[in-house]
């Protein structure tokens, strides 16, 4: 069994450390995307830090600085983040598209800091298409998806083949041949990092084949993403008063992403953050639902109330972005999710070398056997 394992994951390894490599990189660096952005372009991610112990303006009269500023675009999507010095985020459909982009203003002030651009525009944003989908979009999405797959099998099966290794854990032959020390760094790394890795693929993985089961749900009869033609929400709901609303429904609720209309059919969403003491719980973790017509509640999700199961798929995102003990946890994660760097790098030098030894063995036996029959 082990043996079989072993040429497993050997194949698999050989078969997708390139992409493996991108997708790791990537999202190593795109735990601290927001750090990133601050030190390439602060002006557009923050706003002064004075105005953070100020009072936001209404989101009503937001909605209407960002109507005014974009009129050729839609309002879909609006992300109020917890740290209060960071710049709201609003997504836009362009009329006449089904195309997202977004933009960026100050909440304190109704400055736009960023005008609408697609979402693969900056830096930070095209790593993270990069690392999502290849830039493939949802072609890309399959991509992935596989290569997580990949992912989750190398770790399951590195911990399974090294599960004896425990016992010499800390040990390194640094005085032994190359091929004996690499050997026993790329199980070491391989040991420590596989938990991680195995969180990062199946995360990764869940959220892609959730998004690919979505998009084949919604247009496997052939029908085309929702142009975007005229706003899909009654003009005269209040944003301020679904969201006093949002708040009498679940105790505690701090709004962190307005999802509105983007296609016929669909709801207001506000989606929040509630006390807890579970931090493997994302700022997203709860919902509250309106009509986009006549603004009546249809439903609440208060995740302390939720079952384990919803509880345990609203973790994945902390336990994907490393974020739920903040800088320490963040900084763990990127280092264990460059593992495969040194995992490739082990790995392929064992492989290259075994090999060349396997040549060099078959080479002797075919001069061993030729010597035999021409002295016979």
């Amino acid at each position: 069994m082990t043996r079989v394992l072993f040429k497993v994951h050997r194949a698999l390894a050989l078969f997708a450390f390139i992409p493996l490599l991108v997708i790791c990189l990537t999202g190593s660096i795109l735990v601290f995307k927001h750090e990133i952005d601050t030190l390439l372009m602060e002006d557009k991610v923050r706003v002064d830090e004075t105005f953070a112990d100020g009072e936001r303006l209404p989101m009503d009269d937001l909605l209407g600085i960002v109507n005014d500023a974009a009129p050729n675009y839609e309002a879909v999507g609006w992300v109020l983040f917890l740290d209060k010095a960071r710049a709201d985020v609003v997504y836009l459909i362009e009329k006449g598209t089904s195309e997202w982009s977004y933009l960026s203003l100050n909440q304190y002030t109704g400055d736009i800091l960023a005008d609408p651009r697609p979402h693969d525009h900056y830096f930070t944003d095209w790593l993270l298409e990069l690392h999502f989908n290849f830039l493939l979009h949802d072609a890309g999405l399959v991509v992935t998806s596989l290569f997580a797959l990949v992912l989750l099998t190398l770790g399951t099966t590195g911990i399974f083949i090294y599960r004896k290794f425990w016992k010499q854990f800390f040990t390194l032959r640094w005085n032994s041949r190359l091929i004996v020390y690499f050997s026993d760094l790329h199980k070491m790394t391989g040991i420590i990092a596989s938990p991680v890795l195995i969180i990062l693929a199946f995360t990764g993985a869940w959220w892609n084949i959730t998004s690919l089961l979505y998009e084949f749900e919604e247009h496997s009869n052939g029908q085309e993403h929702h142009i975007m033609t005229d706003r899909l929400y009654n003009d005269e709901l209040s944003l301020d008063a679904l969201i006093a609303e949002a708040q009498s429904q679940v105790q505690g609720f701090e709004a962190t992403y307005l999802s509105m209309p983007w296609e016929p059919g669909v709801n207001f969403a506000f989606y929040g953050d509630v006390p807890t003491r579970n931090f493997l719980l994302s700022q997203y973790s709860s919902v509250v639902s309106f009509d986009p017509q006549s603004g009546e509640h249809l439903g609440s999700l208060d995740i302390r109330e939720a079952s384990t199961g919803a509880k345990i798929v609203d973790s994945y995102r902390r336990l994907h972005f490393g974020d739920f003990a903040g800088l320490a946890s963040k900084i763990v994660w990127v280092v264990l999710g460059l593992a495969p760097v040194l995992l490739a790098v082990t790995g392929l030098t064992l492989w290259a070398k075994r090999r060349k030894l396997r040549m060099r063995s078959r080479a002797n036996r075919h001069a061993r056997l030729s010597t035999t029959l021409s002295a016979g």
